[in-house]
């Protein structure tokens, strides 16, 4: 009889209606192996967190974790807003604007006497500093050299004085250039000096000095070329000199006729009609005189500052990379979704256990036919079993009106069968 194999297919915790269907026989261990190394892999969904709605309602204070749920998605839209916002802002240069302060030193040293060949010497050291630097961060965080806020340096000295060969001091940044923390010149002399310095910064992104008519027109200066481009595009339309029927197409007014020589133009040409009106820009000047008034003593030294606007990166842009990069609390998140999964998971299987032992405490007789039904179907599904075995082990089921001819087209079918293998064993050709 069929009925002992189907208690011994239910004998077991998984014949819970509702439960996890496994196949009788102990699991192999590369099955486990198997589901271990998928574990990891499974993407975490928003419907494994949340709980059944028969579980809120037994348990009305599940309802402050359902709210905390829909709060956590906020939440989430809202940091993934935030982290394309912050990836868009790092692609476009973020700088601050300081105050570079230039000491320009000199010290005078001069003749030593009674010694013959001696003669007064002078000596300028050109240096500088970020004015808001931390003082109590400078032991702590790596200082920017001097000489890298620049491209070129040049001192000029009295060319009549020392002569067309030894009357400039030039630098100029290479490939392979070392930073250093200022610049040192030496010479000859016992009276003042009138000396040039002229600094070129060094702009990143590259920046340009406008034509003198489109700087006046566009109210820029000196800027890069995607904002000298973008305050261009601001004139066209606010002067609404883009064609109404080529849009393609600028129509210029009288100033930028004058400056562009030409009375339309496509919105493509832009860029290489900008070129030749583009300049490097200017550097800056600083007229210094190196004093010698105070010769008679030793190894006298004079100061003088000047203020310069420099732009330098923005520590923010540090601190918004770190946080696109970090991923701490990312691993410590995945964590708790792990822990919050595995929880709502007991809960559904407590909540199938219940209902399992209260439909069997209400009615048993309806509950047992109900489980055996089910663990019939499961049976058939594991074992591959056509039919329904219930109905076919009782004899009524085949006194039924199709019955007979089923059994004729049987037999009709091995007939067939037979006649074919017998005339091709005797090679019978029709």
């Amino acid at each position: 009889m069929s009925l002992p194999q189907r208690g011994g297919a239910v004998g077991g915790p998984q014949g819970t209606p509702g439960g996890p269907k496994r196949p009788a026989g102990p699991p192999q261990p590369q099955q486990h192996q198997q589901k271990a190394a998928a574990k990891p892999v499974k993407k975490k969904k928003l419907a494994d967190k949340i709980l059944p709605q028969k579980v809120r309602e037994l348990v009305p204070e599940s309802q402050a974790y359902m709210d905390l749920l829909a709060f956590e998605r906020k939440l989430d839209t809202t940091i993934m807003r935030k982290r394309l916002d912050i990836q868009e802002a790092l692609k476009r240069p973020m700088k601050l604007k300081k105050k570079l302060r230039i000491f320009i030193s000199n010290t005078s040293f001069p003749a030593k006497e009674g010694e013959e060949g001696s003669v007064a010497t002078w000596e300028m050291r050109v240096e500088g500093r970020l004015m808001d630097e931390d003082i109590r961060a400078e032991s702590t965080k790596v200082k920017r050299k001097f000489s890298s806020f620049f491209k070129s340096l040049v001192i000029e000295l009295d060319k009549e004085m020392y002569g067309p060969d030894n009357h400039l001091v030039e630098w100029h940044r290479s490939p392979t250039t070392q930073e250093t923390d200022g610049f040192q010149v030496k010479r000859p002399g016992d009276v003042a000096v009138t000396c040039t310095i002229l600094l070129l910064l060094d702009y990143k992104p590259i920046q340009f000095k406008l034509d003198q008519r489109l700087a006046r027109l566009l109210g820029v200066h000196t800027q890069t070329r995607p904002v000298i481009i973008s305050a261009l595009w601001q004139y066209i339309k606010t002067h609404k000199l883009q064609d109404p029927h080529e849009k393609e197409y600028v129509n210029c007014d009288a100033f930028l006729q004058q400056i562009f020589k030409t009375e339309k133009m496509k919105f493509a040409e832009i860029p290489q009609r900008l070129n030749p009106l583009l300049n490097p820009p200017d550097p800056i000047v600083i007229k210094h005189m190196i004093s010698m008034e105070d010769l008679k003593q030793a190894e006298t030294k004079k100061t003088a500052c000047y203020d310069i606007d420099v732009e330098v990166d923005d520590t923010l842009k540090t601190q918004m990379n770190n946080f696109l990069l970090s991923t701490t609390s990312q691993q410590e998140i995945l964590s708790l979704d792990n822990k919050i999964q595995e929880t709502v998971e007991t809960i559904n299987s407590l909540k199938t256990s219940r209902e399992f032992f209260l439909s069997s405490a209400k009615d048993p007789q309806l509950f047992i036919n109900k489980w055996m039904q089910s663990q019939s179907r499961d049976l058939k599904t594991m074992t591959d079993v056509t039919g329904s075995p219930e109905e076919e082990r009782r004899v009524d089921y085949y006194y039924q009106p199709w019955v007979s001819e089923g059994v004729c087209r049987y037999f009709y079918g091995k007939i067939q069968q037979k006649r074919a293998e017998l005339e091709t064993s005797f090679g019978v050709r029709h």
